[in-house]
């Protein structure tokens, strides 16, 4: 007999993100002093964990211990220096504009833009007075060390 999960995965219909319904369930979040990393909801009378193992392979997105982000120098002709003239702070509408631009110097810089606005914006939810970390600008010149990055 096939699991719920099981039969969760194999259903084709398409599905749509639901505000609501995230909505609703934080509301029933069990906020617990135990040591772990995970995230409880009562649902009813049950209470539902959630682990980052689950987050995991439910988004495909990575985590362990995020490393340290001095190592990432500033190259020469990074995006820094290409696109936001070698500044330490980087505003979201300053990044905006260069997309918006759309005149990019080499072939990956487009991609590697996008990847931050993802990341601060709908990853992260950030919001838009908060300046854009520079490391990331720094560890995304280097696509395979952002791929790798948790």
């Amino acid at each position: 007999m096939a699991s719920c999960f099981e039969h969760f995965l194999t259903m084709h219909r398409p599905m749509k993100f639901s505000g609501g319904v995230i909505h609703h369930l934080l509301l029933r979040e069990v906020h617990h002093n135990k040591q772990s990393d995970d995230m409880r909801f009562m649902l009813g009378t049950h209470e539902v964990k959630f682990s980052m193992v689950k987050f995991c392979l439910i988004t495909g997105l990575r985590f362990r211990v995020v490393p340290d982000t001095n190592r990432y120098v500033n190259m020469d002709n990074g995006l820094i220096h290409r696109y936001f003239g070698g500044r330490d702070e980087i505003l979201p509408v300053e990044l905006r504009d260069v997309l918006s631009r759309d005149e990019f110097q080499q072939a990956y810089d487009i991609v590697k833009l996008y990847l931050i606005y993802v990341l601060n914006w709908i990853l992260k939810g950030l919001e838009e007075r908060v300046k854009i970390p520079v490391w990331q600008l720094r560890l995304v010149d280097d696509l395979d060390a952002f791929d790798a990055f948790p």
